[in-house]
C-alpha cells in the first residue's frame, strides 16, 4: 500500500547480536560483561534477520521518508556487523532497490542510498559479486555525478560511492581510468578561476570539489607507476592554486593531496625535483602558522595541525606515524597512501571501522593485517581489566596528572611577585 509505514530503525540493541557471518565466532572484548547472562544466538539471529529482510522491503515502499528510513536502518546494520552470508542471497535485491533510490529519489534519499552501496561492496569485498553490483551502479552513479541539476549533497554522496566502489572492486584498468576521469572533470573545475587575484572564489559546489578530489587521489593509489607518473606531471603544478580556497575543507584536501602526490613520486623516481619547491613551501609554512583573525579558532587550530603535517612531508620527507587500536590489535599508519584510505573507510564505516578491521577480510587484506584474529569468551574475558584494576589506574593518573598541573600553577604565581 502507499501508507507510509512506522520503520523502527537498527538500534544498537541490534547491533550487538552476533548475526551469521564468516567471522560470526568473533566478537569485541568490550561487549563482554563480567558475569552476564547466555544468550540464545540462534534466536537473536534469526530475529536480526527477520528485521533486516523487513527493511530490504520497505526500500521499495511509496511514501519516500519510509524508504529514507530503512536505507538508514540497513546503513546501520551494514556498517556494524558483518552480513556477508545474509547479503550474498539478497544483493540482487539490493542492488536494484539502491539503482532505484538513487534515479528515483531526492537528495536526502539519494545520499541514503550511495552510501549503503559503498557499504554493500565493502561487505561483499573484492569479488565477482561486487563487480556485478558496480557494473550495475557504477553508470548510475557517474550520471548523477556530472548532472548539474542534481543536488549537490547527492553528487557529492555519489562521487564518494564511486571512488570506494571502483577501489573495492575493479581489476578492469580501463574501468579504473574511467572514473578517475569522471571526477578529474569535475574537481579541476576548482583550479584557480581568478588568476589575476591569485585566489580561488569559494562557491557552492566547494564540497562536491573536495569529495571529487579525495575519492580520485585514492583511485590514484592503486593506479600503476606509468600512470602515476602522468597524473603527477598533470596535477602536481596545479594543485597549490586550491590552498588559496575560501574553504577549510578544500585547503586541506588539497595539502593532503599534495603530500600524497610527493610521497609517489619520490617512490617512483628517487631522485624527483621540484620546481617551484621554495613557493610551495612557503604557501605551506604560511598555512602552517596561519594567524588570520578572521577565521575561527578551531578551524585555525585544525589547518595547523594539519599543514604542519604536510609541511614535513614535502620538505622533510617524513611522516607522524599514528596508531590504531582495535580489540586487542594494533594498527600503524606510517604513510601518506595508508592514511588517505584509512580516513576514506573511516567516513563510509563511521564508529564501525574499529569492528570491521577486526573482522572484515576485504579492510584486513588492504592493510595487511591478515586473517581475522578469532578469540574465544573465555580468552576474551581474561584479556578484559576488572573494574576494580580500572578505579586504580584511574585514580594514579589521576593524582600524577594534579601534581604535575601543580607545578605549572606553582610557576605562574611566582611569575611578577616582584611588581
Amino acid at each position: 500500500g502507499g501508507q507510509p509505514r512506522n520503520v523502527q530503525p537498527f538500534s544498537d540493541e541490534d547491533a550487538s547480536i552476533e548475526t551469521m557471518s564468516h567471522c560470526s565466532g568473533f566478537s569485541d572484548p568490550a561487549s563482554f560483561t563480567e558475569d552476564g547472562p547466555e544468550v540464545d544466538e540462534e534466536a537473536t539471529q534469526e530475529d536480526l534477520e527477520y528485521k533486516l529482510k523487513g527493511f530490504i522491503d520497505l526500500t521499495l515502499d511509496k511514501s519516500a521518508k519510509t524508504r529514507q528510513a530503512a536505507l538508514e536502518s540497513l546503513k546501520s546494520a551494514f556498517s556494524s556487523k558483518i552480513l556477508y552470508e545474509f547479503i550474498m542471497e539478497r544483493r540482487m535485491t539490493l542492488t536494484d532497490s539502491i539503482e532505484r533510490c538513487i534515479k528515483k529519489g531526492k537528495s536526502d534519499e539519494q545520499c541514503a542510498a550511495a552510501g549503503l552501496a559503498c557499504l554493500l561492496c565493502v561487505q561483499m569485498g573484492s569479488g565477482i559479486e561486487s563487480e556485478e553490483i558496480f557494473k550495475t551502479l557504477g553508470p548510475v552513479l557517474k550520471k548523477i555525478v556530472c548532472d548539474g541539476t542534481a543536488s549537490i549533497q547527492a553528487r557529492q554522496a555519489c562521487a564518494t560511492c564511486l571512488g570506494i566502489c571502483c577501489f573495492i572492486v575493479t581489476d578492469d584498468i580501463t574501468e579504473l581510468y574511467s572514473t578517475m576521469e569522471c571526477l578529474e572533470n569535475i574537481f579541476t573545475k576548482a583550479y584557480q578561476r581568478d588568476r589575476d587575484t591569485n585566489g580561488v572564489s569559494s562557491t557552492h559546489n566547494t564540497l562536491l570539489h573536495v569529495s571529487a578530489l579525495l575519492a580520485w587521489t585514492l583511485l590514484l593509489t592503486i593506479c600503476p607507476m606509468n600512470e602515476v607518473k602522468k597524473k603527477i606531471e598533470m596535477h602536481l603544478h596545479k594543485l597549490p592554486s586550491l590552498l588559496s580556497c575560501d574553504d577549510l575543507n578544500m585547503r586541506i584536501a588539497a595539502g593532503e593531496t599534495l603530500a600524497l602526490l610527493f610521497e609517489l613520486a619520490r617512490e617512483t623516481d628517487a631522485d624527483f625535483f621540484y620546481e617551484d619547491m621554495d613557493l610551495l613551501t612557503e604557501k605551506l609554512r604560511a598555512l602552517a602558522t596561519d594567524g588570520n583573525k578572521h577565521r575561527a579558532k578551531v578551524d585555525k587550530r585544525k589547518q595547523r595541525s594539519v599543514f604542519r603535517d604536510v609541511l614535513r612531508a614535502v620538505e622533510e620527507r617524513d611522516f607522524p606515524t599514528e596508531m590504531v587500536k582495535f580489540g586487542p590489535e594494533r594498527m600503524y599508519i606510517d604513510c601518506w597512501v595508508k592514511k588517505q584510505t584509512y580516513e576514506m573507510f573511516k567516513e563510509i564505516l563511521g564508529s564501525g571501522m574499529q569492528y570491521h578491521l577486526q573482522s572484515n577480510d576485504f579492510l584486513r587484506n588492504v592493510f595487511e593485517l591478515g586473517p581475522p584474529v578469532m578469540l574465544d569468551a573465555a580468552t576474551l574475558k581474561t584479556m578484559k581489566i576488572s573494574r576494580f584494576e580500572r578505579h586504580l589506574y584511574n585514580s594514579a593518573a589521576f593524582k600524577a596528572r594534579t601534581k604535575a598541573r601543580s607545578k605549572c600553577r606553582d610557576k605562574r604565581a611566582d611569575v611578577g611577585e616582584f611588581f
